[in-house]
């Protein structure tokens, strides 16, 4: 079986959502699993409403918006009379009917069963076109299938019992499903993390033992760097599991960290295509004895830099390790890069759940800190470390590392 993942860039029209019948009329669709974003910027436009759900402001006018937006794409797509839109009655009715009767203040169990609303409207408006163009499949609730614990907005995945959900499909027929959802042993909907649709396509490709698993992109695959942030990017043909993993540890954004490790595990060949050129090879992420490691770049902006040091000048030991990152850990705070000496320890890190207040409130209490907000990281892999001269021209350094051909450096 092969599975496809279809991002919210893919599917972000009806002209998107007619062209993935064209991918598969050039893939083939027999034995295949599709998993779908969020149509365009619905997630970020359903986080405006549930900003304005916590703040008790009149959100009505965004849900209307956003319904309005998916109608009109479905009038491109289907017949007047087509089941299509009582279905999108139906799935909004869901969300008002959530707002009408929630009781929980905890904004991730808000922000998971309103979000997730957007992959379950992609999904189905895609299943639905699927049918009407000739590509039958059968439309799949994710949150049946990929089980989690109720770690709101970052769900761990209970592999045992999703992987027996997963094995009882049926591997000669095609589906459509969502990506980034699950639930929790209370039927609960909880998310996988931002960006998360691409693990749930390794989860389904793990658990059906999957020939690939190919991820659709508006870019030719995994290159040398962002082309809309590096000059003169190439394309990276082929890589190994290790250097991907490495990649997405280090911010590329076209890979979700989480996605690779289960694919490694079965060795399942991981593509990086392009939805606009479809008939192109891609990147293949494999084992193979002609994987590249060139010179690639990697920039992750909007990054916060510490310092934090004994109050008493002396050493910063284990004990005052283990406290920091309890603390990290119980905040869901990323670090992107530590570096530590005698007496103090930096950080830059990722801040998703908006927690960085709550971490400087707690380490005030037993540490001094430096803190410079909105930084970026640059990180180059596979660099010749004798020529790095270069990558220090025009930035403002406040960090650096080396390591195995890996140079980091934190930037204002």
């Amino acid at each position: 079986m092969k599975v496809f993942k279809f991002g919210g860039a893919s599917v972000k029209d009806a002209n998107g959502v007619k062209n993935v019948a064209t991918v598969l009329k050039s893939e083939g669709f027999d034995g295949c699993m599709l998993i779908v974003s969020a149509m365009g910027k619905t997630t970020n436009e359903l986080e405006i409403v549930i900003e304005k759900y916590i703040n008790k402001e009149n959100f009505n006018v965004e849900i209307a918006l956003i319904k309005e937006k998916h109608v009109q794409i479905c009038s491109e797509l289907f017949e007047k009379n087509h089941s299509a839109f009582s279905e999108l009655d139906g799935i909004f009715d869901k969300i008002e009917h959530f707002f009408r009767e929630n009781n929980s203040t905890d904004y991730n169990f808000i922000y998971d069963q309103i979000v997730s609303f957007g992959e379950i409207i992609s999904s189905k408006i895609l299943s639905l076109y699927l049918n009407v163009a000739g590509f039958k499949n059968e439309y799949l609730d994710a949150k049946n299938f990929i089980k989690t614990d109720s770690n709101f907005r970052d769900g761990i995945v209970n592999w045992i019992e999703t992987e027996e959900r997963i094995a009882t499909l049926n591997k000669t027929q095609n589906f459509v499903t969502q990506g980034f959802i699950g639930s929790d042993l209370n039927a609960n909907t909880t998310t996988l993390g931002r960006e998360g649709s691409d693990y749930s396509a390794a989860i389904f490709a793990y658990c059906l033992n999957a020939e690939a698993l190919t991820i659709w992109k508006d870019v030719p695959g995994v290159m040398t760097g962002d082309p809309r942030k590096f000059e003169d990017t190439t394309l990276l043909s082929n890589i190994s599991y290790e250097e991907a993993i490495e990649m997405a540890y280090y911010g590329a954004s076209i890979i979700h960290p989480k996605t690779l490790q289960p694919l490694k595990q079965k060795n399942i060949p991981f593509f990086v295509k392009s939805f606009l050129k479809p008939s192109e090879k891609g990147t293949k992420v494999s084992v193979s004895e002609i994987n590249l490691k060139e010179e690639t770049y990697i920039l992750k902006e909007n990054q916060h830099l510490i310092h934090i040091s004994t109050k008493d000048f002396s050493f910063i030991a284990e004990n005052h390790i283990s406290l920091i990152f309890n603390i990290l850990s119980k905040l869901k705070i990323k670090v992107s890069l530590m570096q530590n000496s005698a007496i103090s320890l930096a950080l830059c890190f990722d801040d998703p759940f908006k927690n960085k207040n709550f971490l400087i409130d707690e380490l005030q209490e037993q540490f001094r800190l430096e803190k410079i907000e909105n930084v970026s990281l640059f990180t180059v892999r596979n660099t010749n470390l004798t020529n790095i001269e270069k990558f220090y021209k025009n930035k403002d350094i406040l960090l650096e590392q080396i390591s195995r051909g890996t140079l980091q450096i934190v930037a204002k």
